[in-house]
């Protein structure tokens, strides 16, 4: 199927607010202002979420403003224990007081309430730092401290500016990017999750646009180092129109591959037996192996959403844009579906 890559700067909106210059891009070469979006705040939905892990532990950082409903969520998963512990702060009608910013290469995102503290700070030489503070996490539990997220060099982001079907101006401007190397130490439980450099990896997702008004949504994505070079890649699909370009791209050291329509085999009644993952170009085959689901459910009066995440490893082959077939074993990532209905 044709896509249409951007490589020059365009406006994510026209002067009328409509949604133009649909496609994907290398680099965050899209313009968006969401002063000039023609739909109520309400309707404008922004995320930025960070997903870092080590051999031990997975850990999620996610702010979100769905104009209705907003929240900061915090997740850390226990690879070898197989536990699971989750905090939730919700705001009802946040509608754009969480002041995020409306590109995903300046500005920082702050959050507090409850003496709660998470920061997304980004530095000029392109590092991300996570700065973390909850006093009270879960039952009586503290968790802090400092992560930073360094990028390879000449990296680039799988970017998306796509409508959604049958839902009239309604678009995601998106940007991924599963090639960061972590450093830092997280304080949780009276133990120490320690990053380093070389084994530790985090993937940035990151979207703005006006949300439809239900959606499921499929994604996978994954991160590390195999066979002497730095592997990742993200796929999914949803109710999003793709004719102008797939969410769909392999990175090797950083560098975009870019695949077409990716299928996802999902056991039907259990999700914690192995999956299978396909391109429609013949260029992927990998097999997901679970070990360990989480389900996050949050509903407020006429919002809901609901999260089934699986974490595990993928192994695989795929065919680069070159012609060459790279062959990756148990890269640490993460598969889920999320049905969000307003």
């Amino acid at each position: 199927m044709p896509q249409d890559e951007i490589g020059t700067a365009v406006s994510v909106l026209n002067d009328m607010g409509i949604p133009q210059n649909f496609g994907w891009s290398r680099h965050p070469h899209f313009f968006y202002d969401p002063a000039l979006v023609w739909a109520p705040r309400r309707r404008i939905s922004e995320s930025d979420r960070y997903i870092v892990f080590n051999p031990t532990h997975i850990v999620i950082f996610e702010i979100r403003d769905d104009g209705y409903l907003g929240h900061m969520g915090i997740t850390v998963v226990s690879v070898k224990d197989k536990k699971r512990s989750t905090q939730t702060f919700q705001t009802l009608l946040p509608l754009g007081s969480y002041e995020m910013p409306p590109g995903s290469q300046s500005g920082a995102l702050q959050y507090r309430r409850n003496k709660a503290i998470l920061d997304f700070v980004l530095m000029e030489s392109g590092a991300r730092i996570i700065k973390v503070d909850v006093p009270e996490f879960g039952r009586h539990r503290s968790l802090r401290g400092q992560l930073v997220l360094s990028e390879p060099a000449l990296a680039e982001s799988l970017v998306c500016n796509l409508p959604w079907r049958n839902e009239g101006n309604a678009f995601r401007y998106s940007r991924c990017s599963p090639w960061f190397t972590v450093e830092g130490v997280i304080q949780f439980l009276g133990t120490e999750i320690i990053f380093t450099n070389g084994n530790a990896w985090g993937i940035f997702d990151w979207s703005r646009g006006v949300r439809p008004r239900s959606d499921i949504r499929y994604w996978a994505a994954s991160c590390g180092f195999d066979c002497g070079r730095l592997v990742g890649f993200s796929v999914g699909h949803s109710s999003i129109d793709s004719s102008a370009g797939t969410e769909n791209a392999f990175f090797v050291d950083g560098r975009l591959h870019k695949l077409d329509q990716v299928t996802f085999h999902i056991p039907p009644t259990d999700w914690l037996s192995p999956w299978r993952f396909t391109s429609n170009d013949n260029r992927l085959e990998m097999v997901f192996t679970p070990q360990q689901e989480r389900i996050d459910r949050r509903r407020m009066f006429f919002h809901s959403l609901t999260r089934r995440q699986v974490c595990g490893s993928f192994s695989g082959r795929v065919i680069l844009d070159d012609g060459d077939t790279l062959d990756f074993h148990n890269i640490t990532g993460f598969a889920e579906r999320s049905k969000t209905r307003f």
